[in-house]
C-alpha cells in the first residue's frame, strides 16, 4: 500500500518525526496584518505551519478552547514545501484582489488531498462464498476519500441491483452473464442427446436451468445473510458471479460456536435443496423435461453442497475447520493459519487431480470419450479453479494479520495538537501561534470558543509565504459536521467505520465531555495502518 505524501507522521510511540528545511519568514509589512515571526536557527517552522517540538514556550498559545495536551514524549513534524524569501506589497486594492486570487487557489489546491486512510472495509470483510471464491471487490467506495466534502456513505454496488431480501442489496455481476451463457450452451448439448425432439428450444430451457441454478445459489447465500443478521453481524451486499456467489460480512463472528453456525448453513442450505428436487423429481416421468430440469437441479446443488464442505479456506468448510481450531487453541489466528494452508494443499490437489479424475472416467465420462478438446478445457477448468482457492487462502491469512493489527490504530496517540483561532485570524497569526504552541493543526472557532471548521493542511501548502498575512484562515477551512466529530476513545474497526461515514482529511477528535483533543488527520490513519501491517504477527 502506498504511503501518502501528506506532512506529519502519527503520533504513535514507534513514528519517528522527519526534520525538514526550515522556512524563511518574511518581515512583517506595514500595520495592515500580523506577520509571522522571525524564528532563530534552531526552530523548524514548516510552510504548512507544523512546529517544532523545541519552539520557545515563551510564546503566547492561542484562545481558551485549545485541546488538552499531547503526550510530553512525542515530538512534532515539520514538514512543507521551502518558498522564497519575498518582501510583502504593499496592501492595496491590486495586493488585495491578488490576495484573493490566492485563497481562490488554495481552496482549489485543497481538493487535491494527499492519500487517506487504507480501504479496511472492503479489506476486513468476512466473506462466505460459494463454489469457487473471488476476491471481495477493492474499489475505491469503502476507503476514505481525500479531500471531498461529507456525502453520505455510497452503496457497494457490484454489479445490476435486484433486490433488498432481509434489507441487504443483491447485485448480480457481469461476468454472471458469461457464465448463463456457458450453462445454457454446455447444458443445451446435453438435452440434444436427450432430448432430441425439443430442436432449438432446448436452449430455452438450458437458460431457464441457469438462472434456476443461480437462484439455488443465492438461498446458499441468504443463509449465511440470515445467520449474520441473526448474529449481530452486518453485511455489505451479496453477490452472484461468474465462479457463484459472495455474502460479504463486514465483522467477524465473536465465537468459534458462531464462526461454525455462520459457515455450515450454507452447505446444509445446498443439501436441502438437492433433497427438494429430488422429492419433486419422484413422481415426474424420466425424460421428460421437467424430470431433467430437477435432476439437474438436484445434481448441482449436491456439488455446490460438496465442494463447499472441503475443509480448506476460503470454502465453507475450511471456516467451519477455522472454528473448529480456534475452538481447541482459544486462538483465531491459529484457525486461520491451520484451514488456509489446508486450502493451499486443496488448490495443488484440484490443479493435479481434475484432469486425471476426468481422463480416467471418474467423473462420470469413459476414457474413450475424452478428446484433446475436453483434456484441455478440463486443465484450464482446474487452473482456473485452483488460482481461486489459492488465493483466497492467501487473502484469508492477509486478513486475519489485519484484523490483528486493527487495534493498533487509535485515535487518542494518532491525533495532532492543535489551536483554536477564529474566522477572521490571518494565516501567518494562526501558524504562528500553532508553532508558538507546539500544536500541528488548527481549528477554525466562533467568539464563544465553539469549534466551526478545520483549516486542511493541503490547503495551507497551496498560499504563498509573502501572502500569508493577508489570507483569513476561514478560506482554507472545511466546515465540520457531526459526523466529522470522532471520540479520542475509538480504536480499530470502530475507528474507521467512523472515519468512513464521513470521507474527509481531517477530522475533530473530542473528549467524552465535548472538549476538543485535537486533529485527526487520515493520513497518519493511513501510515499508521501501512506500519502496523509491516509488523510481523
Amino acid at each position: 500500500m502506498d504511503v501518502s505524501g501528506a506532512s506529519g507522521q502519527p503520533r504513535s510511540g514507534d513514528d519517528q518525526p522527519t526534520d525538514h528545511p526550515a522556512v524563511p519568514t518574511p518581515p512583517p509589512p506595514a500595520a495592515e496584518a500580523p506577520a509571522p515571526t522571525e524564528d532563530g536557527p534552531d526552530t523548524d517552522t514548516a510552510a504548512t505551519g507544523t512546529p517544532d517540538s523545541n519552539t520557545p514556550d515563551s510564546n503566547t498559545p492561542g484562545p481558551e478552547a485549545a485541546r488538552a495536551a499531547e503526550p510530553e514524549d512525542e515530538t512534532p513534524e515539520t514538514t512543507g514545501t521551502t518558498a522564497p524569501k519575498t518582501e510583502p506589497h504593499e496592501a492595496g486594492a491590486d495586493q488585495a484582489e491578488a490576495d484573493r486570487a490566492g485563497a481562490d487557489k488554495a481552496e482549489a489546491d485543497g481538493a487535491k488531498t494527499p492519500e487517506g486512510a487504507p480501504d479496511t472495509a472492503a479489506d476486513t470483510h468476512e466473506t462466505h462464498r460459494t463454489l469457487a471464491h473471488t476476491e471481495p471487490p477493492t474499489g475505491p467506495a469503502p476507503g476514505l476519500a481525500k479531500g471531498e466534502p461529507p456525502r453520505p456513505p455510497k452503496e457497494p454496488g457490484g454489479g445490476i441491483l435486484m433486490g433488498r431480501p432481509f434489507g441487504v442489496p443483491v447485485y448480480v455481476a457481469p461476468s454472471w452473464f458469461l457464465v448463463a451463457a456457458l450453462i445454457t450452451w454446455v447444458f443445451g448439448g446435453q438435452l440434444d442427446r436427450v432430448l432430441p425432439e425439443l430442436g432449438a428450444a432446448r436452449y430455452l430451457v438450458s437458460l431457464f436451468f441457469a438462472v434456476a441454478f443461480y437462484a439455488s445459489v443465492l438461498v446458499h447465500e441468504l443463509a449465511h445473510t440470515v445467520a449474520a443478521i441473526r448474529f449481530k453481524l452486518p453485511v455489505r451486499r451479496i453477490q452472484l458471479q461468474f465462479f457463484g456467489g459472495v455474502s460479504e460480512i463486514e465483522k467477524e463472528a465473536e465465537t468459534p460456536g458462531r464462526e461454525f453456525v455462520l459457515a455450515f448453513v450454507g452447505p446444509l442450505l445446498s443439501l436441502v435443496l438437492a433433497g427438494l428436487f429430488y422429492l419433486a423429481m419422484k413422481p415426474v416421468q424420466p425424460g421428460t423435461v421437467p424430470g431433467v430440469l430437477l435432476a439437474g437441479l438436484m445434481v448441482s446443488n449436491l456439488i455446490v453442497a460438496a465442494f463447499n464442505l472441503l475443509p480448506g479456506l476460503p470454502l465453507d468448510g475450511g471456516r467451519m475447520l477455522r472454528a473448529v481450531v480456534w475452538k481447541i487453541t482459544g486462538k483465531p489466528m491459529s484457525g486461520t493459519v491451520a484451514a488456509a494452508w489446508v486450502g493451499r494443499a486443496l488448490a495443488v490437489a484440484v490443479l493435479v487431480g481434475l484432469p486425471l479424475l476426468n481422463s480416467s472416467g471418474g467423473l462420470g465420462g469413459g476414457t474413450e470419450e475424452s478428446g484433446g478438446m475436453d483434456t484441455v478445457t478440463d486443465a484450464l477448468l482446474a487452473a482456473i479453479l485452483a488460482a481461486i482457492i489459492w488465493t483466497g487462502a492467501g487473502n484469508s491469512l492477509r486478513m486475519a494479520r489485519l484484523r490483528e493489527h486493527l487495534p493498533e490504530l487509535r485515535a487518542r496517540t494518532l491525533t495532532r495538537r492543535a489551536v483554536p483561532v477564529e474566522t477572521d485570524t490571518p494565516l501567518s497569526e494562526a501558524l504562528r501561534r500553532a508553532n508558538a504552541a507546539g500544536a500541528r493543526a488548527l481549528v477554525v472557532v466562533d467568539a464563544d470558543g465553539h469549534p466551526l471548521s478545520l483549516v486542511r493542511e493541503s490547503a495551507i501548502v497551496g498560499v504563498p509565504e509573502h501572502r500569508r498575512p493577508w489570507v483569513p484562515v476561514s478560506g482554507l477551512a472545511q466546515d465540520l459536521t457531526d459526523d466529522m466529530r470522532v471520540s479520542a476513545e475509538l480504536s480499530g474497526e470502530e475507528l474507521l467505520d467512523a472515519l468512513r461515514a464521513a470521507p474527509a482529511t481531517e477530522y475533530l477528535v473530542v473528549e467524552n465531555t465535548g472538549e476538543i483533543y485535537g486533529v485527526l488527520s487520515a493520513a497518519d490513519v493511513e501510515r499508521a495502518f501501512v506500519k502496523a501491517m509491516a509488523r510481523p504477527s
